[in-house]
């Protein structure tokens, strides 16, 4: 089929794709491929390591062969990605993608990293290696849920929104408390200046939640097929990476990782890799919802895929 010519003028709107986990996104962006010349850019927390390609549901070889992808395989599982660095190595693919007469396509599910790009971000505290060794060695000790209830004393807005379980967010909130002597949520008072390029967003929602549910479910199990398990022993088996490290906090590897260290058996890893898998959907909706300048797609309609490529393709 011939491509469609695309528009090239650096102040063109960007085309965003996105969406909650299993929602379709990578058959309609491969879809638009077809139509458009264009680069993908991945907008994914979890794609960024190296590694760890079934469980976080990586493009195929053969889909990227297809399409240039970007920000795909880009640190190692034992390193950390920010959405800073996300919005300016976006930037500067989406500068680069065109200048080569093509267009840019962000996919992915990190909502932040897309508040990143189009809004900027508060200055916060850098992270410190270790500050971040002395907060995992007391929650070994004591729990998060006691990380949380100190947090909570210190930060109580931040403790409001964080659940006592979610160990990246309690470490990174008692980081910021540490480093800067303020709250958290008191370094959100000023927003941020925008600082990215305009967007054309389109996103792919669900109008039945139970639906989403069963495309979860249904990926899960491929994913146990497709040697998942075999995935988490050779990362483990490295003998670098431990359960507090960003990557290793992905959903399906956390609760991998408790399966490996023996903490629950593989019918209690698949029910908690589910529910966890639930819970991200659950948070992406919210922070799409609060984003109204998007175009909402039902991911549940049979053509969803090709009525979100029209969709990206009306970009002003």
């Amino acid at each position: 089929m011939a491509q469609e010519q695309a528009p090239t003028r650096p102040e063109a709107p960007v085309r965003v794709l996105t969406g909650p986990t299993a929602s379709g996104k990578t058959a309609a962006a491969l879809l638009l491929a077809r139509r458009l010349d264009l680069e993908i850019v991945s907008m994914d927390s979890a794609l960024v390591y190296r590694g760890m390609d079934i469980g976080t549901a990586k493009p195929t070889p053969e889909e990227r062969a297809a399409v240039p992808h970007h920000l795909i395989d880009v640190v190692e599982p034992t390193e950390s990605y920010s959405a800073a660095r996300f919005a300016e190595e976006a930037r500067t693919l989406i500068r680069d993608i065109r200048a080569r007469g093509r267009e840019p396509l962000l996919v992915g599910g990190t909502l932040l990293y897309l508040r990143a790009l189009q809004q900027g971000l508060h200055a916060l505290p850098a992270a410190d290696p270790e500050l971040r060794a002395r907060i995992e060695q007391r929650a070994r000790a004591l729990g998060w849920p006691a990380l949380h209830a100190e947090l909570a004393r210190v930060d109580p807005a931040s403790a409001a929104r964080i659940e006592p379980a979610d160990a990246q967010r309690i470490q990174r909130a008692l980081e910021v408390w540490e480093l800067s002597g303020k709250a958290l949520s008191s370094h959100f008072d000023a927003a941020p200046e925008a600082t990215g390029p305009s967007l054309h967003v389109v996103s792919l929602e669900p109008s039945d939640r139970a639906w989403l549910h069963q495309r979860i479910a249904l990926r899960l199990r491929t994913m146990l097929q497709s040697g998942f398990v075999d995935e988490l022993r050779a990362l483990r088996a490295r003998g670098d990476l431990h359960a507090e490290l960003p990557s290793m906090r992905c959903v399906g590897y956390r609760q991998g990782w408790d399966y490996l260290e023996g903490r629950c058996d593989a019918e209690q890893f698949e029910a908690r890799a589910l529910a966890a898998t639930r819970q991200l959907a659950k948070r992406q909706l919210t922070w799409l919802r609060a984003m109204p300048a998007r175009s909402v797609v039902d991911c549940c309609a049979a053509d969803a895929a090709q009525r979100a490529v029209e969709r990206l393709l009306r970009a002003p």
